[in-house]
């Protein structure tokens, strides 16, 4: 009995984690398509991509995407996103960028000669390669912020 518990926990995490994946791969396929049909289009406005469907996609869920892309709130909510984001460029810079945590303490592991501490990873992604010097002052906040909740919850 106790195995097939076992086996029925690896099945449920293993489920999550492909559902998991599938829905970040889907979004980000659907993410590349938008910008390949406004390019394919010639333009940005949604309301123009109706006949630039994807060929791996059926015609009736493209038509469902099309509205909801051109149709409200979706380009105040796009428009909205755009603009914080270029009014704080130090918020969107990104030191880890595709690479795993698992491959961050690989070479965090290499560098210290020891195993990293989940504090040492967690400090060492949001600082410039080969600096002690921190990508932003948000980054730097959240870290010490960090290091005072670790402190009073478990010191």
């Amino acid at each position: 009995m106790q195995q097939w518990r076992w086996w029925l926990n690896q099945l449920d995490a293993s489920l999550a984690e492909f559902v998991s994946t599938a829905q970040t791969n889907f979004r980000k396929s659907l993410w590349e398509a938008q910008g390949k049909t406004s390019k394919t289009a010639g333009s940005q406005d949604p309301t123009a991509w109706m006949d630039y469907g994807l060929v791996w996609m059926r015609r009736d869920y493209w038509e469902s995407l099309y509205h909801r892309w051109a149709t409200r709130p979706w380009p105040e909510t796009s428009q909205v996103a755009k603009c914080n984001r270029a009014a704080h460029l130090e918020k969107n810079v990104n030191t880890s960028g595709s690479v795993s945590y698992a491959t961050h303490r690989q070479k965090l592991l290499h560098e210290l000669e020891h195993a990293p501490t989940f504090h040492e990873s967690f400090d060492w992604t949001p600082k410039r390669k080969g600096t002690d010097v921190y990508v932003s002052e948000s980054a730097r906040t959240i870290t010490e912020t960090y290091d005072r909740t670790m402190a009073d919850r478990y010191v």
